[in-house]
């Protein structure tokens, strides 16, 4: 039986509008970090998008994980700490981590990788999400969230720009998991972030 490892993550294309049409899943994306839980029957281990491990900066965080009912699993997601609002709080997550203010942090999985064994990743979309939910609903972790999917892509931007978030990602329906650029996921910014953050990621780079 193969051991659960970071995989490196997919990363969306960034057009201006989302893509219409039934062959789409949209999903809010939030201001955090990206972020990927690799749990074996022993350990967890946390890694970024770029397979720096971050386990022990947030032992505690990671040690929360092993409660997920299963033997193995990688979970990719993002993390987030919520302001006093409950707003994603990208500047004060850093500072979280770095201050091991562990007990604040949150975990939105939006895919399931690999479980017990089995790479899920050139299953459809839809199914990974089906056993991610099943996952998530049958595991008491306070920290871990499941992010929502919806059809309307259009209306989601527009809910996101009500509530001042970064943005949505749309995922192409029945596509597998591809490490690296892929078409498949696409990601568009609110309007109200990119301006409140022109700065801030002309100076880091971020896009």
């Amino acid at each position: 039986m193969p051991r659960p490892t970071f995989i490196r993550p997919s990363s969306p294309t960034t057009p201006k509008k989302p893509p219409i049409g039934s062959g789409w899943l949209h999903e809010l994306k939030l201001d955090g970090h990206r972020f990927q839980i690799v749990k074996t029957s022993r350990r967890v281990r946390l890694y970024g998008p770029g397979g720096t491990e971050w386990t022990r900066r947030l032992p505690g965080f990671a040690a929360a994980f092993l409660a997920l009912r299963c033997r193995s699993a990688v979970l990719d997601g993002e993390l987030v700490l919520p302001d006093e609002n409950g707003a994603p709080d990208f500047d004060g997550l850093h500072l979280a981590a770095r201050e091991a203010q562990e007990h604040e942090l949150l975990f939105f999985a939006f895919d399931l990788l690999h479980r017990d064994g089995a790479d899920l990743c050139p299953l459809p979309l839809e199914e990974r999400r089906r056993r991610l939910i099943r996952l998530v609903s049958h595991t008491e972790i306070p920290c871990l969230h499941l992010v929502q999917a919806f059809d309307d892509g259009a209306k989601l931007l527009h809910a996101a720009e009500r509530m001042e978030l970064e943005g949505i990602v749309s995922k192409r329906r029945g596509a597998a998991y591809r490490s690296g650029d892929c078409r498949d996921w696409r990601k568009v910014k609110t309007a109200a972030w990119r301006e409140a953050n022109r700065e801030r990621w002309r100076m880091f780079g971020r896009t």
